[in-house]
């Protein structure tokens, strides 16, 4: 076992989730020395190409993160590792907080083709395919931006990626609808948190009303612009909005969040010219930070 693989402990608890081997041709063979090939890749950020060889065929690792970042094939896994660790009472639901970062979009993430992209071996659009590949121009050059939902312990529970210069306020409720975590015993999944923390970009009249009628309990200051305005209005203005300094502390862990996911070099800066298969490789890092004990 090399540096940065999966440990027993981890491919035991992956392993029963992956799609069953030994079909036609061999295609899912070695599930573990691909998985750690795509590990390896994800933390050190180096091309495909330059995959050590006891990985296997470089192109044989890529294709199948590209195929299971097209049909959802990721995005299942972690839904799993999340109904796992809920199971196990691994999911601290008492404070989820939303946040984004932007991640530097290398020169070799530009210059996708323009035709959509397919599903390999079928004629459907990948499930995460943008048509603008989630990359925009800011004020750092080609940049995109991970929008995530963490909670208590510093994992994520749902990702979303727009191109860099989109604001955060619109993407809450899409981050906070993307939050789905089934049960083993059945039944609809969890979907709302005991609290809800942001810092003032996500200060919005929509997403306030967006989370007082789901009855969710949320820490959001107040720009000090609109606090102006809203007294200078009177009592048409409204009540002011509650704000709890020491519940708002909490909101260093989504942070913490963003770094474990930064540990990641392919994640921190972005190398993938689809926008799927960046989500993809995000994916794949949240999924290991779960899966680590």
């Amino acid at each position: 076992m090399g540096r940065g693989d999966l440990t027993n402990d981890e491919w035991a608890r992956l392993r029963s989730h992956l799609p069953k081997s030994g079909k036609q041709g061999g295609r899912w063979a070695s599930h573990r020395r691909i998985i750690n090939g795509i590990l390896y890749r994800n933390r050190t950020g180096v091309p495909w190409r330059d995959l050590p060889a006891r990985f296997g065929k470089w192109k044989t690792v890529y294709e199948r993160h590209r195929r299971w970042s097209a049909d959802g094939t990721w995005d299942r896994l972690f839904a799993a590792v999340l109904t796992d660790a809920d199971a196990e009472g691994r999911i601290d639901w008492s404070m989820v907080s939303v946040d984004s970062t932007s991640c530097r979009a290398h020169q070799h993430a530009a210059g996708a083709r323009k035709r959509r992209p397919r599903v390999p071996g079928k004629r459907a659009t990948p499930r995460q395919h943008r048509a603008d590949e989630g990359i925009g121009r800011s004020r750092g050059g080609l940049t995109c931006k991970i929008h995530l939902a963490g909670e208590g312990g510093r994992r994520p529970l749902a990702l979303l990626i727009t191109p860099g210069q989109w604001g955060d306020a619109p993407q809450f409720i899409p981050v906070m609808d993307r939050i789905r975590v089934g049960r083993h015993e059945g039944g609809r999944p969890r979907t709302r948190p005991d609290h809800v923390g942001g810092d003032k970009a996500y200060s919005s009249r929509r997403n306030r009303r967006y989370l007082r009628r789901r009855q969710i309990k949320h820490t959001i200051p107040e720009p000090k612009n609109r606090r102006a305005n809203r007294q200078s209005r009177g009592s048409r203005g409204g009540r002011p909005t509650g704000f709890d300094k020491s519940v708002y502390k909490r909101r260093n862990e989504v942070e913490r969040t963003i770094n474990g996911l930064k540990n990641s070099r392919a994640v921190a800066t972005r190398f993938d010219k689809r926008a799927y298969i960046f989500h993809g490789t995000i994916t794949v890092a949240s999924i290991r930070l779960w899966l680590r004990s």
